[in-house]
């Protein structure tokens, strides 16, 4: 899974990118890379690892990526660690920490460990001219079927989509009411999203083979 910040500023200035241009031989696409409590592909984390600005880990993605990179864990060490820490192993949290990769304790209940870090990494990377209008380009060979647009801290009054199976014209997303997180591509190649509060871009990429 991939997932992007979109981000509304007042101004409506068309923001147009290729969410998954990090996994093009050419690619120059500047992003962080969050590491989830979630099996990892091993060919795909090691292309992302290579290309990301910022690395972090929430809470049990540190164990995940411990494991996954056997034997040359001091090769891959987050810039930073977050979450409640109830799910890190504690051999696993004295060696990042040995390691000098930050530790940021974030026990709020009411967020996910991954909205937590999201919030920490959209402060880390300088975020410039995002608007309300996005243009995504999808159609790149490496994405799977599904898609998603998940509403971030706060609820979206007004989302419109082009581009999906099933749109949005000025549509709610909330947790509680609508959240579209199984939605799909209408075969053209492009995405356009506008929305008045921050969202969450979730697309399934097709697996890598570790070389």
């Amino acid at each position: 899974m991939l997932s992007a910040s979109v981000k509304n500023i007042k101004q409506k200035m068309e923001q147009v990118f290729t969410p998954l241009e990090c996994l093009l031989p050419t690619g120059n696409l500047k992003y962080g890379l969050i590491i989830l409590n979630q099996p990892l592909d091993k060919g795909l984390l090691h292309q992302l690892w290579s290309k990301a600005t910022l690395r972090a880990c929430a809470d049990g993605g540190a164990n995940r990526l411990y494991h996954i990179t056997d034997g040359l864990q001091y090769k891959f060490l987050p810039d930073y660690i977050s979450g409640d820490f109830d799910s890190i192993m504690p051999e696993v949290k004295a060696f990042y920490k040995d390691k000098g990769c930050e530790l940021i304790e974030t026990p709020d209940q009411d967020l996910t460990d991954f909205t937590k870090c999201l919030s920490i990494l959209e402060k880390e990377i300088e975020q410039k001219d995002l608007q309300g209008k996005h243009k995504l380009h999808v159609a790149t060979g490496k994405e799977a079927k599904w898609c998603g647009l998940i509403p971030v801290g706060s609820a979206c009054h007004s989302v419109t989509t082009t581009g999906l199976k099933w749109n949005l014209s000025s549509g709610l997303l909330k947790f509680g009411t609508l959240v579209s997180t199984s939605n799909t591509y209408d075969g053209t190649g492009i995405v356009t999203v506008v929305t008045d509060n921050p969202l969450i871009w979730t697309m399934g990429i097709q697996k890598i083979s570790a070389e």
